[in-house]
């Protein structure tokens, strides 16, 4: 498999196979929302566009990166979202670059969105789908946001390697400038178990994969199990 690294400003064209990489928090978020029972997330492409969908549908619950705002339900807080009840409920998520990445690449003929909570399954599908060609969307510091990159490496790694220690990766997350400031509370809507909760290797079961569905980007999980089934 030829695996390209790239940040959102270095996309060129439209790849065939996209995986969308934000560890520090969308795709935690994403996947912890799913645990607690979402049927799907609309990645929203600004925040007007949120509150407008959230406007539109009520029972709809809309989260943000920051701080809590008018409008939304909730902020892009793994720690804060895990004791919700969002069972048959739609999503909608709007952040600084996971949902901006993965609507860069929404026209691939495959999306996937992750984080270190879903490597194995996503690996795993992309090992399945076999793809000669996989494009890691790094999201964060425009491509240079090293808990970003790692966690991508390593996908890209598990899916061509029966053994991958995880540990040189899971340090470079730990150690990176996003882990610093969710720990020392430089960003705001952060809970103490934030990072903690980003770096916890394989933690859900599914991949999540991204489709236009009545011109939204929806995101919905995909379990281990259905994967051969569903590729």
């Amino acid at each position: 498999m030829d695996a390209r690294f790239v940040g959102i400003p270095e996309l060129v064209g439209t790849p065939s196979v996209a995986v969308v990489v934000d560890v520090m928090r969308a795709f935690t978020v994403a996947a912890w929302a799913f645990s607690r029972g979402a049927e799907r997330i609309v990645l929203s492409e600004s925040l007007d566009d949120a509150l407008a969908l959230k406007a539109r549908h009520p029972d709809w619950v809309a989260l943000k990166d920051g701080p809590p705002a008018p409008g939304f339900d909730m902020v892009n807080s793994p720690g804060m979202l895990r004791s919700a009840d969002l069972r048959g409920r739609t999503v909608v998520q709007k952040t600084t670059a996971g949902t901006v990445g993965a609507l860069a690449v929404k026209d691939a003929s495959m999306v996937l969105c992750a984080g270190f909570v879903v490597a194995e399954a996503t690996a795993r599908l992309l090992r399945t789908r076999k793809s000669d060609s996989v494009t890691f969307v790094v999201t964060g510091e425009d491509g240079q946001a090293d808990e970003d990159l790692a966690c991508a490496q390593y996908i890209a790694r598990r899916v061509t390697e029966e053994e991958t220690d995880a540990a040189e990766f899971l340090r470079r997350a730990a150690d990176s400038r996003a882990a610093a400031e969710l720990a020392e509370g430089v960003r705001q809507g952060v809970h103490p178990d934030d990072v903690a909760l980003c770096l916890e290797l394989d933690r859900f079961p599914f991949a999540m994969v991204a489709a236009i569905e009545d011109s939204l980007l929806v995101l919905r999980p995909l379990p281990s199990q259905a994967d051969d089934a569903a590729i």
